[in-house]
């Protein structure tokens, strides 16, 4: 998870959870038997469990704030019993739920069947045609109403989806790598979309790799500074042009101005040399700034007519948003992006003032929508280029939780974000104080009304060119934890999706596109989220140094025991790179951060006898061809190589390669806990001297090609032993793999 800047989930052992403020509820009084039934109608918990034999009460205070975001008052016991009286008179007079899905080849849904003996089914499918009754239907959401025989008429939205979502076609491995991190000669102080299509057309060629992933490259919110984590976008809907290369834009040639265009070309070389060889820190905004200068000349060019054409289609599709997105830019480019301090009328997409000022700004809103119809079509590129590499999956997007409660997505979508709230984790084992993520929540209710329609729109975009679709704290699709605004996260309350509906439409669309679905489930889940994604095809999270029996003997999992249906990984953007782990640098940093919790001498002991008893399994497999006399990290190069060697043991679908460990990078992208002590998602892919490697040193690197050559199909099919019940990585038509066991990492609530 990596929604902000403190916010890592990581693994423990069940039952560990520590106290911490407000860990009892004591900072308001717990929820009365009216609230609680109120609450429970409406999706809000008044308890949770952080431990599976403990739990906790929620203050009586959170629950009458999240009730109040969902439009229901809750401030007074008379309020909660009217409110109660009138939503136990909506449900019992009801015929039908908002949303209803029907999973293919299931029996119909439990809403179907308790409908009144004698009731009427008319469909109208989502092109347009007119059904009675529910057999036989298409894949689609498409609109149901019901006639029951007292007169009564109810009409909900009707899912019908896939039973699973699409899978890898075998094994596979690939590479993991924050985009902006992987410069090249070419790109302008930033990695783009032109070495992201690059990086995946010598991987797939030269390495058999099956996938790249990503960042998530939604759209930022401009500011000075911008806010670098691209955890926290403006909008998820839309990428961010900042990722594009200027020079692979057909309309670039035809510039007039070459002098001024030349000019700008000179200040990108001396941005890029600023990072690669005088070793400054990637300065986004600076790139943006050379890159909105260039594409003022660039888009001063006519578009051809099959351009315009396609431009006129792009915008025809993405309709009132992609609008309301580039209204909102133009409008910060004027007022800031803080839309909640523009003028009155402005506040509101939907307002005459908000119209008459799209007029106004008629050009600027046409530059941000050729914007992101530039940016879709190099983002598309990369796919293709990922595809005829050879790569089974490609690209590999990923979807941030929330977005940016000042940024386009907010302002546009106002109706259906939970207004005073914030995203966050309760408190648990790593944070005694609880985590506020600093995200609107979208409310379920109005999602279930709209048929999750900005759902359904959000997923369509990204699959528009991602090969998969990674999802951030995939565990959201459930529940969330709300902090209402001005209270600490232990002041929070989770509060409930419809997971059928929200599961249903991600294969829904995840089938349309073809793509595979990857749930970052590290963390706290509660029970039956990893059973209920794993029965729908969503393929989970696993990192080796959390891989341990939690409920047994505590000790590294052996790899037959892993589950099968995951993407295996050594480590994540926001966790110590291997090389740092196995030398024990990480604990170095932070204790030079002052971040540590006990002493240095203590954290040191700990992380080596960790360290100490992953390698004691490697090379009691033979996964160490000549293993080090020294201490851990003598050999880090072989060491590293034995780590992926034990994830080819594995039975995991997909084996991620996190692209720094090829260099011997020792720094973490994001490190949790800090904000302006650590230059968080603004570094460069180093080697382990700190210097910064472009792509062309990289792809050339002997130690990179040496570790990519374990997990290439050749070598890994030799090499992953019986335990890997999935068949060479890479190979077509691989059997099936057996069911997950359950969580191989650490149980949660």
């Amino acid at each position: 998870m990596a929604a902000g800047h403190d916010d890592a989930e990581l693994p423990g052992p069940a039952g560990t959870v520590a106290a911490g403020p407000g860990d009892t509820g004591a900072a308001s009084a717990p929820a009365s038997e009216d609230l609680t039934r109120l609450a429970g109608l409406h999706g809000v918990a008044t308890s949770y469990s952080p431990a599976p034999d403990r739990t906790v009460a929620v203050p009586a205070s959170a629950v009458a704030a999240a009730l109040t975001a969902l439009g229901v008052d809750a401030g007074t016991p008379d309020a909660v019993n009217a409110a109660l009286a009138e939503r136990e008179r909506e449900l019992r007079e009801r015929l039908l739920p908002p949303t209803v899905v029907q999973w293919a080849g299931a029996e119909p849904p439990a809403a179907l069947a308790a409908l009144p003996p004698g009731t009427r089914l008319d469909v109208l499918t989502e092109d347009g045609q007119q059904r009675e009754g529910t057999a036989g239907l298409p894949l689609g959401v498409h609109r149901l109403t019901a006639h029951a025989p007292d007169g009564r008429t109810g009409r909900a939205h009707l899912v019908v989806a896939p039973d699973r979502l699409p899978t890898p076609p075998g094994r596979s491995s690939g590479v993991l790598v924050q985009l902006y991190s992987l410069l090249s000669h070419r790109s302008w102080g930033m990695g783009d979309l032109g070495d992201l299509a690059e990086l995946a057309s010598w991987a797939g060629r030269t390495a058999g790799a099956g996938f790249v992933q990503v960042n998530p490259l939604h759209a930022a919110v401009p500011g000075a500074p911008t806010d670098p984590s691209p955890y926290r976008p403006s909008s998820r809907r839309f990428p961010d042009p900042v990722h594009l290369r200027i020079e692979e834009i057909p309309e670039f040639g035809y510039v007039e101005d070459r002098e001024r265009l030349n000019a700008l070309l000179e200040r990108a070389g001396r941005l890029r040399e600023d990072v690669l060889d005088k070793g400054a820190l990637i300065d986004r905004d600076a790139v943006w700034e050379l890159k909105r200068e260039a594409l003022e000349l660039v888009l001063a060019v006519p578009l051809g007519p099959g351009r315009q054409a396609a431009y006129d289609d792009f915008r025809a599709a993405h309709g009132r948003a992609l609008d309301d997105h580039a209204t909102w830019c133009a409008l910060a480019e004027v007022y800031g992006s803080d839309w909640h301090g523009w003028p009155d009328g402005l506040r509101d997409p939907r307002s005459p003032a908000t119209a008459r000022a799209r007029a106004e700004l008629a050009g600027r809103v046409d530059f941000h929508a050729r914007l992101a119809w530039l940016t879709d079509g190099q983002l598309r590129a990369a796919q293709r280029a990922a595809r005829d590499a050879g790569m089974p999956v490609g690209i590999v997007h990923d979807l941030a939780v929330g977005v940016h409660p000042v940024g386009a997505d907010a302002w546009a979508q106002q109706d259906v974000f939970a207004a005073g709230m914030s995203v966050g984790a309760p408190p648990d084992a790593f944070n005694a104080r609880g985590q506020d993520w600093g995200l609107p929540p979208w409310r379920p209710d109005r999602l279930a009304a709209s048929g999750h329609a900005p759902y359904r729109e959000l997923l369509r975009a990204l699959f528009r060119y991602a090969g998969a679709l990674r999802i951030d704290h995939v565990m959201g699709l459930f529940r969330l934890w709300w902090v209402p605004q001005g209270s600490p996260p232990t002041e929070g309350t989770y509060v409930r999706h419809d997971a059928d509906a929200m599961l249903a439409i991600l294969a829904l669309e995840a089938t349309r596109a073809g793509a595979v679905v990857i749930g970052e489930d590290l963390g706290t889940v509660e029970p039956g989220v990893r059973e209920a994604l794993q029965r729908r095809g969503v393929l989970g999270t696993s990192v080796l140094w959390f891989e341990r029996d939690w409920e047994g003997d505590g000790h590294p999992l052996p790899p037959e025991r892993w589950r099968a249906d995951c993407l295996a990984t050594a480590t994540t953007h926001d966790l110590p790179p291997t090389a740092a782990r196995l030398t024990g640098d990480h604990v170095d940093l932070r204790d030079r951060l002052g971040l540590l919790t006990r002493s240095a001498a203590e954290e040191r002991a700990e992380a080596a006898a960790d360290t100490a008893e992953w390698l004691a399994l490697l090379g009691s497999l033979g996964l160490l061809d000549s293993p080090a006399a020294g201490p851990p990290g003598s050999d880090e190069e072989e060491e590293i190589r034995a780590v992926h060697r034990f994830l080819l043991r594995t039975p995991a679908r997909l084996i991620g390669v996190w692209l720094p460990d090829g260099v011997g990078d020792r720094r973490p992208q994001n490190l949790p806990g800090t904000w302006d002590q650590y230059p968080n998602w603004r570094l460069p892919i180093a080697d382990r001297e700190g210097r910064p490697v472009p792509l062309e040193e990289l792809t050339a690197s002997p130690r990179l090609r040496g570790l990519l050559e374990v997990l290439r199909p050749s070598a890994a099919s030799a090499a992953s032993g019986p335990s890997a019940a999935s068949g060479p990585l890479g190979s077509p038509g691989a059997p099936g793999l057996p069911g997950a066991p359950g969580p191989s990492g650490a149980p949660g609530a």
